[in-house]
């Protein structure tokens, strides 16, 4: 009995496989068992045309494909070059350990890709398990941005079978370089575009509005902007993508995979994502779902970048409320009868919402139409514990005719570098947004008189713990803006005029 190596994937996570043919006298037949899915079971007759297209006599006996372990359901047609391949070399021992076999087959014999080839063999090789493997080599140009495995690549199953007869596997070493500006710090290398497609020289006015936005990128912290119809809230939000913090190749290979996951096919550039779902969407297209397979949802697409909600009250209090594990956890947990997965959700969220409903509270041209009751109700639909995960609070100003825009995208993006590397000098694995408990003792250190003004507000405001801490990073963060070392009195005092006033 031969096997060959394949995997499946579970969630994000993939999933070993041993797939394992035998041939047994009876009736000629040809069965696949171990919880396959139907593109799996379709696989035995993509497999019979490609064999018979390449010449290949089937046996008059009986063929039955197992996927090992049995009790774990499996899917993806990337396992149809693995069955095939037992067939035809039934007759000959495989003895390749560690080398994993990934394609589809055409019924001309032809080996394809898959979207799901992409975050397969990138989990395995997150995970320590994949050092080689046989790839269509249509999906080179995809999986060369994964170092460190070794890909074979093969264009029919011709070649493939005459690999394993011939045993000369020689690898595909192409080693993608990313083309973006590089920041080496110490043994890591940070990529990221200097791409302003949107500038902040469009936003007139706005100076508050604009500083807080330099130090929600600069940190990644969760930001909330409050005005009146047309202030710039939306070009604001719109503009951040391009000022963030670089990537690492493994949170820009962790983008691709959530993208791939999603039937997009990623670029590969060192932008982080931004999504923006309508107020309408459902629970199941914001946090992922489903009822038979849980998919991926804009939350865990918006990892590593912005979840942006505009119109922030008239999302559901539904989503509103199960927002707040994803914003403390960083992660995205479905649950359900078929499926329970976990997804990463590592985001910045930025939110927009006016005053009152109908976003003339705050004019001095235009009289609000609304009542107090509808004001109140409008407001309370955001509850406290999902505000308080809210780093930075701005209430915009109208715009004015004499409004100039002061500062450029390249301008807050060079400051934004510089912090950046203050942060990764102190040796923080994490920006100053997401720091944990431990952490924020450890890195947002305040002097003196920092410290006295901070306990002040405490006593004077009832601060939460989670507010203090909030107020701590939203601190740190304009220290390194600022470049101080500890945070200063002027950085707490700035920091302290971005919280939530009610």
């Amino acid at each position: 009995m031969n096997r060959l190596t394949c995997a499946t994937l579970e969630g994000v996570n993939a999933q070993v496989i041993e797939v394992e043919a035998t041939f047994t006298k009876g009736l000629p037949g040809f069965s696949v068992v171990g919880l396959a899915s139907s593109d799996i079971q379709e696989a035995k007759e993509r497999s019979k045309a490609a064999l018979m297209t390449n010449g290949f006599t089937f046996p008059p006996l009986k063929i039955t494909v197992n996927l090992s372990p049995s009790d774990i359901s499996k899917k993806g047609t990337h396992i149809d070059l693995s069955i095939a391949l037992l067939i035809a070399l039934h007759k000959r021992d495989i003895q390749e350990e560690g080398l994993f076999v990934f394609g589809e087959l055409g019924l001309d014999g032809r080996v394809k890709t898959s979207s799901m080839l992409f975050p397969l063999i990138l989990s395995l090789k997150e995970q320590g398990i994949i050092k080689r493997a046989i790839v269509p080599k249509e999906a080179i140009v995809h999986l060369s941005y994964i170092s460190g495995v070794e890909f074979i690549t093969v264009e029919t199953l011709d070649e493939a079978i005459t690999l394993f007869n011939e045993g000369a596997f020689a690898a595909n070493t192409q080693r993608f370089d990313y083309r973006s500006e590089k920041l080496p710090l110490g043994e890591v290398d940070y990529y990221y575009e200097k791409k302003y497609a949107h500038d902040f020289s469009d936003v007139k006015g706005q100076g508050v509005a604009k500083r807080a936005s330099l130090i929600a990128a600069a940190g990644m912290h969760n930001f909330l902007m409050e005005g009146s119809p047309g202030c710039g809230k939306s070009m604001i939000a719109k503009r951040l993508k391009d000022i963030l913090p670089p990537l690492t190749e493994e949170e820009i290979l962790s983008i691709a995979k959530h993208q791939f996951l999603d039937g997009i096919t990623p670029n590969f550039s060192a932008i982080r994502p931004i999504r923006a779902p309508h107020h309408t969407a459902t629970s199941a297209s914001v946090f992922g779902g489903g009822s038979s397979q849980a998919k991926i949802g804009e939350v865990a697409l918006a990892h590593n970048g912005i979840l942006f909600f505009d119109e922030l009250p008239h999302f559901s209090k539904q989503v509103l409320e199960a927002l707040r594990e994803p914003l403390q956890d960083r992660k995205v947990h479905i649950a359900r009868v078929n499926a329970k997965i976990e997804y990463e959700a590592d985001i910045m969220f930025v939110a927009a919402q006016n005053p009152c409903p109908c976003g003339n509270l705050l004019s001095k041209t235009k009289a609000c139409r609304c009542s107090e009751i509808e004001i109140k109700r409008y407001q309370n639909k955001l509850s406290d514990p999902f505000l308080d995960r809210i780093d930075l609070f701005v209430v915009m100003q109208e715009v004015s005719s004499g409004d100039r825009g002061d500062i450029t995208s390249a301008q807050m993006h060079e400051a934004v570098l510089k912090a950046f590397g203050k942060q990764k000098a102190r040796g923080q694995k994490r920006l100053n947004g997401k720091l944990i408990e431990e952490e924020i003792e450890k890195y947002c250190k305040l002097d003196n008189e920092a410290s006295g003004i901070l306990e002040g507000a405490i006593q004077r405001f009832a601060l939460s713990h989670r507010s203090i801490a909030s107020i701590k990073k939203v601190g740190r963060t304009i220290a390194d803006l600022n470049g101080h070392e500890v945070i200063e009195r002027a950085d707490i005092l700035e920091a302290l005029s971005y919280r939530r006033r009610r």
